[in-house]
């Protein structure tokens, strides 16, 4: 089974973009490899992201901050989709893509400025997690190796 690496961005690598790396290579259909990067990486990953993302069973040993000039390299994985899941990295100029990967923008307010109890930030991670789960599962539903990215756009629309 062929699988596709699927790369997820926002500027500081350090939580939405995380979940999004952990859910797409923790899928049951094992059809993704999941990455994630950030214009302008943190110095870590948010504990939120990272209690979810060992909620998973994703390998802890992966998380960490990533700028995504790393995945621009020529000896950088190709990736098949990528995906942009803050606004502020949507609207960045966006380093060169090897073999030109379709790519969508799902955006998702970001968990890690929820203000109040710890709950209450739980929560937001979470939310978040459940909507990416949703696109990243509509994703997996669809045929693969046709996408372009027009049709992964429309993924936002229908979760």
């Amino acid at each position: 089974m062929k699988q596709y690496n699927i790369l997820f961005l926002c500027t500081h690598n350090s939580a939405r973009s995380i979940l999004g790396e952990a859910l797409a290579s923790t899928h049951p259909r094992g059809l993704f490899v999941g990455y994630s990067a950030g214009s302008t990486p943190g110095t870590s990953v948010n504990p939120f992201a990272a209690e979810l993302t060992m909620e998973m069973g994703y390998d802890q040993s992966k998380l960490r901050s990533k700028s995504w000039d790393d995945f621009g390299l020529p000896d950088a994985p190709k990736m098949d989709f990528i995906i942009t899941v803050c606004d502020n990295a949507a609207g960045e100029q966006c380093p060169y893509w090897p073999g030109n990967p379709a790519t969508a923008h799902w955006g998702f307010p970001d968990p890690s400025q929820v203000q109040g109890s710890d709950e209450q930030k739980k929560r937001a991670f979470r939310d978040v997690m459940i909507g990416l789960k949703k696109r990243i599962d509509i994703l997996a539903a669809m045929p693969l190796d046709s996408l372009d990215s027009l049709s992964l756009k429309e993924i936002h629309t229908k979760a």
